[in-house]
């Protein structure tokens, strides 16, 4: 319990080359990667086990792209799971891979063909280079992040007219949740980062909570709860801070599946070794996982 917020026990990770990590089931991590450090909860709805929310992170062979997908399916049960078991396979296949276009493009044909009654997801994909100190973002009909930019000093939601997006022309129809249409084209944003650039990923439990006078919180709700707290102090200690002063707001229990990333970039692992690279490449040529 923290601040009246009832958390998992946190486990700290160190992502390795050639690594896929976490799932769907009720989890605090605080993980690093390459020049970015993340803090997640995820908590299914009536502490189940596992939940709708699924979210994977990936680190390439050579440590300098660092992936991660946090999806909303619609749904429980046997059709989470092989969603969750579709996107590990996609993000592997594409784990070494700097452009994420055809990754999305992969992931909605892959929901689109199975047997999904109907259901669908909503996503964000992202993908960040360390090298290039560059984000790309892509969003699948997903609730919009927010990024707080150490050069002004503000959090605003991400929006099209924000970042510089990129979509192949033709279509007037995109970035639809996936599993709805099967040729569909996926906006891909590039953000420059600097150090101390802050993403905050959520599922729509949050924007949905329900507030004392029974209207919900929304956007705006959730930029006054986020913007009532300091960013100087560690990733974990902010993220449990913005629950806790949602829950102030929203004293009901989330009426589904909840889960929250805050993203910093400029910490996290500042290189890999040659020791880490040479498994890494020995994992690649052998096919081990």
């Amino acid at each position: 319990m923290e601040n009246g917020v009832v958390m998992p026990e946190l486990v700290e990770h160190e992502m390795v080359c050639m690594e896929i990590w976490s799932g769907q089931r009720a989890v605090e991590n605080k993980t690093v990667s390459r020049g970015m450090e993340a803090w997640i909860v995820s908590r299914p709805y009536h502490g189940e086990a596992e939940g709708g929310d699924v979210h994977y992170l990936s680190l390439c062979v050579g440590g300098i792209v660092t992936r991660l997908v946090l999806a909303d399916v619609a749904g429980h049960g046997q059709r989470v799971a092989a969603a969750s078991a579709t996107l590990r396979k996609l993000l592997r296949r594409y784990m070494n891979s700097k452009d994420q276009s055809r990754l999305c493009a992969d992931i909605n044909r892959e929901f689109t063909a199975v047997d999904t009654g109907g259901r669908f997801a909503t996503a964000i994909i992202m993908t960040y280079l360390s090298h290039k100190q560059q984000l790309l973002l892509t969003n699948a009909g997903h609730p919009r992040p927010l990024f707080f930019s150490a050069l002004n000093g503000q959090w605003t939601f991400l929006q099209t007219e924000d970042v510089d997006a990129t979509r192949e022309e033709g279509t007037n129809v995109s970035d639809l949740p996936l599993g709805i249409v099967e040729m569909i084209n996926y906006s891909e944003h590039r953000i420059d980062i600097t150090q101390g650039d802050m993403l905050v990923l959520y599922t729509d439990a949050l924007t949905e909570a329900a507030t004392s006078d029974e209207t919900l919180l929304g956007e705006s709700g959730l930029l006054e709860a986020i913007t009532s707290i300091s960013i100087d102090q560690p990733t974990e200690t902010f993220g449990r801070g913005l629950l806790s002063s949602i829950r102030s707001k929203s004293p009901e229990p989330p009426s589904d599946d909840e889960t929250v990333i805050v993203i910093r970039f400029g910490l996290g692992k500042k290189s890999v070794s040659i020791a880490e690279k040479i498994e890494a490449y020995w994992k690649l040529l052998t096919g081990k996982k």
